[in-house]
């Protein structure tokens, strides 16, 4: 496949149609839920899974040959099936970001899809089903929500500005003191959906977001959007995340900044000072 702006525009349209119908379907389950712990570590929901396989099953209909990376798999793992065809072409696929905030009847979560192409996202869909935003990008456009360019734009970090941070973090040391950094110097937010703040920083609604365990479908969409939109997104020692091999991705989580270009140097030196 040649990847050029006809095939990622029919991609895109995939992904955005699959990710309607994953959020809709969402929605009329909300009132329905029904929670169970993953890996003693995570609630999911009967809707999770559900969400999923109706974007697999949308995609298949156009790609059946492409692989798909996703987060609900059996016992508790990931959702993996490589490409059957010549082209490394996978979908990263979380059917619902932000599942505590879905099982506690919060509207807050989204569905978020990507294509990742030789290790990199080349298409990205961020779907928030309660506000019916959907944020959109390709490899070599423009970042959009509903059809019109968004950008990171230029802000600094004081106090008038938000950055959005994680609701823990790994380690048995408390909140790490660049942590309390932020919180002092800005009005930080945590809406509890990595997918929807990579989007808003994409928007220049948030300057930064910084997460300390996502994962691949976490992160994919938003990156793609992010970049298109001008942020740039690192891990926290400012070194790029991707091109990730996917052959050999197991659900290895990462430590990820994505920020406005006047920001994420900043980030970055604070949390490594």
């Amino acid at each position: 496949m040649v990847l050029d702006h006809g095939n990622l525009s029919r991609m895109l349209e995939t992904a955005i149609v699959a990710a309607r119908l994953a959020g809709q379907r969402a929605m009329e389950e909300m009132n329905f839920v029904k929670v169970s712990v993953k890996n003693d570590s995570e609630l999911v929901t009967q809707a999770d899974a559900r969400c999923q396989q109706i974007i697999i099953d949308r995609i298949k209909e156009n790609y059946p040959d492409h692989g798909f990376i996703a987060e609900e798999g059996d016992e508790g793992r990931l959702f993996k099936q490589s490409p059957r065809g010549s082209e490394p072409i996978w979908w990263a696929i979380d059917p619902i970001d932000g599942t505590n905030n879905f099982a506690h009847g919060m509207l807050l979560f989204t569905v978020s899809v990507a294509v990742i192409y030789e290790g990199k996202p080349i298409v990205g869909v961020v779907f928030e089903p309660a506000t019916d935003s959907m944020f959109t990008a390709v490899k070599g456009g423009e970042a959009q929500l509903h059809g019109r360019r968004i950008m990171a734009g230029k802000a600094d970090m004081d106090r008038f500005s938000s950055v959005g941070l994680d609701s823990h973090f790994p380690g048995d040391d408390g909140v790490p003191g660049w942590v309390c950094e932020i919180i002092r110097r800005t009005r930080y937010r945590n809406l509890g959906t990595t997918a929807l703040q990579l989007a808003y920083v994409a928007k220049g609604s948030l300057v930064a977001t910084i997460a300390s365990t996502p994962k691949l479908w976490d992160l994919a969409a938003g990156a793609i959007i992010g970049e298109s939109a001008g942020a740039v997104m690192t891990d926290w020692q400012g070194k790029d995340i991707f091109p990730v091999d996917l052959d050999g991705y197991e659900g290895r989580e990462f430590q990820a900044i994505s920020a406005n270009k006047k920001v994420h140097q900043q980030i970055v030196d604070l949390i490594n000072a």
